[in-house]
């Protein structure tokens, strides 16, 4: 069996929690850039992840504070997985990752830290991105800023949605 430890996410699990739901408290906010709100769809947004399992790590969002998968309507649900393959597209050309991996932890039991609202995750992932320093020393190295993350990807998405929008 294959583990994949991720040490650095302590600090959001011991983090104060607030009552509120922080993806829609940042959605209401004007300010994408500071809420790493990358693209705003009809049904959905992307935003880069505050505590990335790896650099590049996307999350897709509804607007609708739902909990389930199944919950979704048939334009929610198309409309993210439209935005999962302009993601991947643009991390395709910017980061250039030798594969993905996408997830949704539906419930707390199966490991979703935001429970109540249902987001996908796109993590881009690099051969021998998991070394030594992760195993023994419980440190994860992201080598780039998310500012900067945010930066060389939010005009790639923009252009790809643009271009292939299709909602």
């Amino acid at each position: 069996m294959k583990r994949l430890y991720c040490p650095w996410r302590i600090k959001y699990i011991t983090s104060p929690k607030s009552d509120k739901c922080v993806f829609c408290e940042h959605i209401k906010e004007n300010n994408d850039e500071k809420n790493l709100i990358l693209l705003r769809g009809n049904y959905c947004f992307i935003m880069l992840n505050l505590y990335p399992y790896n650099n590049g790590h996307l999350m897709i969002i509804p607007y609708s504070h739902k909990a389930n998968l199944i919950d979704l309507s048939q334009e929610e649900y198309s409309e993210m997985m439209f935005l999962a393959q302009i993601c991947i597209e643009a991390l395709q050309k910017i980061m250039k990752p030798h594969g993905f991996n996408l997830g949704m932890n539906i419930g707390t039991s199966a490991g979703a830290g935001i429970a109540d609202h249902i987001h996908l995750h796109i993590v881009p992932r690099w051969e021998g991105d998991s070394n030594f320093m992760l195993v023994v020393g419980e440190t994860k190295i992201i080598s780039e800023d998310l500012s900067l993350t945010y930066k060389k990807l939010h005009p790639v998405i923009k252009n790809l949605y643009e271009e292939k929008k299709k909602f």
